[in-house]
This record gives C-alpha cells, sequence and structure tokens, in this order.
C-alpha cells in the first residue's frame, strides 16, 4: 500500500502549499505547470499568467514555492464559469475519471461553504475569494501530482496531521473576519480532521486548503508507523511568520510489510477463513440463542456475541462468525433471515491452525476406573514436535463430575499429574 503523510503541524495548509509540496514527488514538475498555464485559454479576462517553480530557503532548508503571474480584468466569476473552466482543462489535460471526480467535488465544497456562510443559492453568490485562476490552479494541479504518484488508481492511504488553522482576523473583500474563515470552518466541519488554533496570528488554513484536503479523507494521526520512505516534498506560501516555519513537508512511500507468517515455519498450517460481522439492536435473546444453535449446525469455526451500545445510545449486540469460505454464502444467507439485520461486514484473512491429536488414559477415582480424553496441541519446528498445550476434555471431567460428585476443580487437580507424562512422552517421540 502507497502511503502520503501530509505534516501539517508546522504550515496549515493551502492550495498552492499543498501543490508546491506535491510537485517535489513527481519526475517532472514542468509537465504539470505547462498543464496549469494552458488554463488561460479556458477562462475570459486573462491576459497573463506564469507559473514558476522556485527553491527558497527556509528555516535553513531549501523548499519549493510557487510563484504565480496572472493579469486578469475579471473581480469575480461565477460558480458556472468556473465549473465550466474547469471541466474543459479536466477534458484537454487528460485527467482520468477518478481525478475528474475528485477535483469537482474540491469545487463544489468551496461553492456549498460560500453559500452557506452568505445565506445563498450557490448559483447566486460571487466568489472574490474565488473569482481568480489561483483556485482552479490548485485543484487541477494538486489533482495531477495526485494521479501522476498513483492515488486514484493504486492501493494508497493518505494520513495527516493534526491541523493548526491560525487566529486573529483577516481581511476579506466582505470585510474583517475571525480566523479561521467561515468558509474554511464549514468545509471541515463534520470531517475527520482534528484542528487546533495557532500557534499564530494569521490565516493557516485557506478554504482551498481546507477543500483539497477534507476530499482526500485522510486519517488524522499524529505519528505514522512503519513506512518505507520513498521521497519527501517541502513547500512552502507565501506568508512569513515569526518562530513559525510555515512548512508543509509531505511523506510519500510505501507501508512496510511486516514479516509474513507464511514465510515461517508455520507455512504449512495456513488456511483461509472468511469473518461475517454484522450489528443487532432489535433481536431478543430467543432469537440470539436459536441463531447460535442454527450457526453450530453449520460446522462453523467460531461465533462470538459481544454487548455494545449503538451511535443512538441504544443496547446493542456485535456478532462476528469465522467460517470456512465454502459455506460463507449460507451462514450469510441465514444472519439475513434469522436475524433481519440489513447489512453484513465480510473479510477474507487467513489464520494458522496447528495440529492437534487426541490421548485416552485411563484413571482411578475411588477405585473406580474412568477414561478422559487429552487434547494436545503442536506444530514441528526444524522437524521437532514443540508442545503447546495438553489439556483434559471439559465434557470428559463434566461426566465424571456427575459420577463422583468431585468438582471439576478438584478434578482438574486429580488428572494434573498425566498432564506431565503426556508432555514427557511427546517430547520423545
Amino acid at each position: 500500500m502507497k502511503i502520503l503523510f501530509l505534516d501539517c503541524i508546522n504550515s496549515g495548509i493551502s492550495g498552492d502549499m499543498l501543490l508546491a509540496s506535491l510537485l517535489e514527488l513527481v519526475n517532472d514538475p514542468n509537465e504539470i505547470l505547462e498543464l496549469l498555464i494552458s488554463l488561460k485559454k479556458h477562462l475570459d479576462g486573462i491576459s497573463e499568467l506564469e507559473i514558476e517553480l522556485l527553491k527558497v530557503n527556509k528555516a535553513g532548508i531549501q523548499v519549493n514555492q510557487l510563484m504565480i503571474k496572472i493579469q486578469e480584468n475579471k473581480h469575480h466569476r461565477t460558480p458556472k464559469v468556473l465549473q465550466s473552466a474547469l471541466e474543459n482543462a479536466l477534458e484537454e489535460g487528460n485527467y482520468s475519471s477518478p481525478a475528474k471526480v475528485y477535483a469537482h467535488k474540491v469545487l463544489n465544497s468551496l461553492f456549498q461553504a460560500e453559500a452557506h456562510v452568505h445565506g445563498k443559492l450557490i448559483e447566486k453568490i460571487h466568489l472574490h475569494e474565488l473569482s481568480s485562476v489561483d483556485t482552479l490552479i490548485d485543484i487541477l494541479g494538486v489533482t495531477k501530482a495526485l494521479e501522476i504518484i498513483g492515488y486514484f488508481h493504486d492501493n494508497f492511504q493518505i494520513y495527516c496531521s493534526r491541523l493548526p488553522v491560525g487566529g486573529g482576523t483577516v481581511e476579506t473583500a466582505h470585510g474583517t473576519l475571525a480566523v479561521p474563515a467561515p468558509a474554511t470552518v464549514k468545509i471541515l466541519e463534520n470531517s475527520e480532521i482534528i484542528i487546533q488554533s495557532g500557534p499564530v496570528e494569521g490565516e493557516l488554513v485557506t478554504p482551498t486548503g481546507a477543500a483539497l484536503l477534507v476530499n482526500l479523507n485522510p486519517i488524522c494521526i499524529d505519528f505514522f508507523e512503519r513506512l518505507k520512505l520513498k521521497k519527501v516534498g517541502y513547500g512552502t506560501g507565501q506568508k512569513i511568520f515569526q518562530n513559525f516555519s510555515n512548512i508543509l513537508r509531505i511523506f510519500f512511500g510505501e507501508l512496510e510489510k511486516e514479516p509474513f507468517v507464511t514465510e515461517s515455519e508455520f507455512k504449512s498450517y495456513m488456511e483461509d477463513v472468511t469473518i461475517l460481522e454484522t450489528n443487532v439492536d432489535d433481536v431478543t435473546g430467543e432469537i440470539l440463542g436459536n441463531f447460535i444453535h442454527k450457526m453450530e449446525n453449520f460446522n462453523i469455526l467460531d461465533i462470538q456475541i459481544i454487548p455494545s451500545i449503538t451511535k443512538k445510545n441504544r443496547p446493542s449486540y456485535v456478532i462476528k462468525i469465522l467460517c470456512h469460505p465454502v459455506i460463507s454464502n449460507k451462514v450469510l444467507e441465514t444472519i439475513f433471515t434469522e436475524l433481519g439485520t440489513l447489512g453484513v461486514r465480510i473479510s477474507k484473512t487467513k489464520r494458522a491452525c496447528i495440529d492437534r491429536e487426541v490421548e485416552t488414559v485411563k484413571i482411578v477415582i475411588n477405585q473406580e476406573t474412568y477414561e478422559i480424553n487429552y487434547k494436545i496441541s503442536y506444530y514441528f519446528k526444524k522437524d521437532r514436535k514443540q508442545i503447546v498445550n495438553i489439556k483434559p476434555e471439559y465434557e470428559d471431567l463434566k461426566k465424571i463430575s456427575s459420577k463422583t460428585g468431585f468438582s471439576v476443580k478438584d478434578l482438574l487437580l486429580m488428572s494434573a499429574s498425566e498432564v506431565e507424562k503426556l508432555y514427557r512422552k511427546k517430547n520423545l517421540n
């Protein structure tokens, strides 16, 4: 799995900052820049558009910074105009279908946030802050960079750190507003991204940066683990803060695979299994009991009924069933028909199931002879048997208990000497 970790803790995020960082991860950044410059033919009112990727020194390191020079005579553009320009640029740039979907989602997030903040229909809003070509440059550039590194096609996961949003106020076409700006807050609302105020006064997260990030659906973590690093991208914006580097750092790599057990001595013990899991909050104990009985008749491997609480604060149960793949469809049908649940989570995995054998031993209790079956579990390591456990069968002890009056616990103690004998015997074989 490919991994992208956005370390925003010393930067926040803006569209140009994210694009500058991502351009470090592609082999030919100029290919993307040339594509972005051609955007001017899709928007009226642009007389000049230049985009340059610079290397600047910040906090003692060289980082990417985008310099965009635009001359235009438009003060604002309608959503319809921007949507049309974006669509035309996506078509001309041969973006893939998933990439197009992402780009449109980002732009729509901006429209919806602005419309909500101003209490207007989307088609009635005037996008002062989004009127210039900068917004489309950020969306198209970030989308193309993500496409080149495989985000829309490969097995890919994006993570991000906590997101500092800054503080104080910012001047907009609508006047002085508190940071983060209302549109930015609306975009971040209900996302899984964790934000924090500060650590400086100023806007650290722009609406475009927020929309680009939110629509990637990142998992918010403080630290990543087991990353096989391929490349690091550094990008900065135009703002300079005292004692705050304002550098966005992106780690790009692959999830380091842990040594797989099939490559060890347990290879011969591996088998495919299916896990079926569902939540129910409207069934009685009788129904659950009958369901468990039916599952036992299917020769499943295991079943668990776990008490839980639903999002509506109702008592519920998590039902997990482990079975061989060949009977998974039959089990799935029974879950639906017996429990009435609307959805079942299904996953395929592997399990290591070691060897076991049963040996019958006779023991004398009150001058009477009884037979107890001992289950012996083991595996082979370099042709040597490794004993894992030896235990008497509970059902046998229960039968003897009913005949002798001794408790099962007492019988366990009485049968313990046979465990040691079996251990010595099996280790010598």
